[in-house]
């Protein structure tokens, strides 16, 4: 599976947690930026990470910056992309199960690095229902037909 990654200079180092997290557990990686601490602006990584995702270049994405929130607005304003921001393991799996989430969007300010790892692994291991759910997610996709045109 392979994952693609992208944070500001607040989600620098977290990011560069998870991508080692990654590789030690056999995930292919695409690291959209950014590489370093310096101040920059979050929306050109999650559009790059989200632009890779949504053409399938990458199966998911992970998009961190301070809050987690200003990344995901970004990222969902790609078509195609479901970015939930997560806080908790229960919003991990849930999101993943219930939504067909395929960006997982993360607080640096707000969750340490053993919380975000298990965040991670349960965003990565749980899997899309469909059923009900399905049909929730094609009225998704028909708000984005409406508006991107």
């Amino acid at each position: 599976m392979k994952i693609a990654l992208g944070a500001d200079h607040g989600g620098f180092e977290l990011k560069e947690e998870i991508i080692s997290y990654l590789k030690d557990n056999g995930y292919d990686v695409e690291d959209y930026g950014t590489y370093s601490k310096e101040s920059c602006d979050y929306p050109d990584y999650a559009l790059k990470a989200a632009e890779a995702v949504a053409s399938k270049e990458c199966d998911l994405g992970i998009l961190i910056c301070g809050t987690g929130i200003g990344i995901s607005i970004a990222a969902n304003k790609v078509p195609g992309i479901r970015a939930a921001l997560c806080s908790d393991t229960f919003s991990a799996h849930a999101t993943r199960e219930h939504n067909d989430a395929n960006i997982l969007a993360l607080g640096a300010r707000v969750v340490g690095p053993g919380l975000a790892l298990d965040i991670v692994k349960t965003f990565l291991g749980a899997k899309f229902e469909g059923d009900r759910h399905l049909a929730r997610i094609n009225k998704i996709t028909e708000i984005e037909k409406k508006y991107y045109k």
